[in-house]
Order: C-alpha cells, then sequence, then structure tokens
C-alpha cells in the first residue's frame, strides 16, 4: 500500500464483453477500443489507498498528485507502510510536509478515522447497489459524488457508472462525438445511453482518447 510494494492489479472480468458490446453499438467506440490493444482498467484492491488517492489528487494536475502522494507513501512507509492507523499517527505537519493542503489534511485524516472506527461497510459493499455505496462516502469530508464514481470504477469495478461531473469526461465526449463543440450533461447522458451496461468501461476509453496514459488509483 505504501506506493512502492509490488501490488497486484485487478482486471474486471467482464472487460471482453463490455468492448465487443461496445463495439457493436456505438461507432466511435468500434474506432477507439482497438487503438488502445490490451490496456485495460485496474484496480489495485485497497479501499483505502483509492479513497486517499482521489482526495490527494482533486484540483491538481495528475504529476503533482503523483508527487505529494509519493511522499505521502514515503511517509507512510516509515512506520511500515501506508494504512489508516498510520495515516492518524502523523501529525498534521507531517503530513503537510508531503504538498498536501490544510483541507486536505482535514480530508485525508478524516478518511482514515472512518477506516479504523467502522463507519464505512467495507465487507458489505460487494451486496450494495452503485447509490447506496455513493450516499455512504459522500458522508466522508472530502469526498462528494465525483470521488466516490471514481471509487466505484477504479476499486469496486463497478461496470456501468457514468460520472457526469468529470470534465474529462465531458471533454472527450465533446471531442470524439461533436466535433470538439460544447457538451452539455443532458447531450453527454444521451451518447451514455449506447453504452449502457457497460458506461464504465466507455468512459475508461474516453478518458484514454485524451491522455493515453491510464490512471491507477
Amino acid at each position: 500500500m505504501d506506493g512502492k510494494s509490488v501490488t497486484t492489479l485487478v482486471t474486471p472480468d467482464y472487460w471482453d464483453d463490455a468492448c465487443r458490446h461496445l463495439t457493436r453499438r456505438d461507432r466511435v467506440m468500434k474506432k477507439l477500443i482497438p487503438r488502445f490493444g490490451q490496456a485495460r482498467l485496474r484496480s489495485r484492491g485497497d479501499a483505502f489507498t483509492t479513497l486517499a488517492r482521489s482526495i490527494v489528487g482533486q484540483q491538481i494536475s495528475v504529476k503533482a498528485a503523483q508527487s505529494v502522494w509519493d511522499r505521502l507513501a514515503d511517509a507512510g512507509a516509515r512506520q511500515g507502510r501506508l494504512d489508516p492507523h498510520v495515516v492518524l499517527s502523523l501529525g498534521v505537519d507531517d503530513l503537510r510536509s508531503t504538498g498536501l493542503s490544510a483541507r486536505k489534511v482535514e480530508y485525508v485524516r478524516d478518511l482514515a478515522a472512518h477506516f479504523v472506527d467502522g463507519t464505512v461497510h467495507e465487507r458489505q459493499w460487494p451486496s450494495m447497489d452503485d447509490e447506496e455505496i455513493i450516499d455512504e462516502l459522500v458522508a466522508i469530508r472530502g469526498i462528494g459524488r465525483w470521488t466516490a464514481e471514481m471509487f466505484l470504477i477504479f476499486h469496486l469495478l463497478r461496470p456501468n457508472v457514468m460520472p457526469l461531473d468529470d470534465l474529462g469526461l465531458i471533454r472527450g465526449i465533446s471531442v470524439n462525438y461533436f466535433s470538439g463543440e460544447p457538451v452539455t450533461r443532458a447531450e453527454a447522458r444521451e451518447v451514455g445511453e449506447a453504452w449502457a451496461p457497460y458506461r464504465s468501461v466507455a468512459t475508461w476509453y474516453v478518458w484514454r482518447s485524451l491522455d493515453p496514459v491510464p490512471v491507477d488509483y
């Protein structure tokens, strides 16, 4: 979990079926999917890490987020590994020294506290629907719907999530479906109707069309 150790990344077992479905249903996906070969969405399989990385990455570039995360992981590694207990044991100054803003320090510590005191029901998530999980996660400071949807996609590997608050998705739909013209949420949602029940997979490929290097939370 420290970001330096070997991590087994899990790929969704539905991916190939989803790609076949999307290439049949959507002219853009038919061209887009083959461009990325065997690249796949991957989960690290660790809920706390996925959510913490999402918080770290809010409103900063991917490169800056990775730099902050690496320093945070190094701080945790000095105590064995970065987990919720270690985060709570680190002082505010230690966390600020990694590049986290004061607000994000509060958010990461609140996230850790929810895991330590058991107010997130990680064991029940597989049997809960997407909206139930979103409702539970947005009760944590610093986690809004966008972060919860990233968690559904990148950690739980839910197949049919369409994060309409994601600027990259909206921009990618604009570029790939509307020749770069501005796109409303309603228009984006309409595009996504053809993607069901694999909106997460189509979203991932739209992201890749803008940035070929996949993000792993």
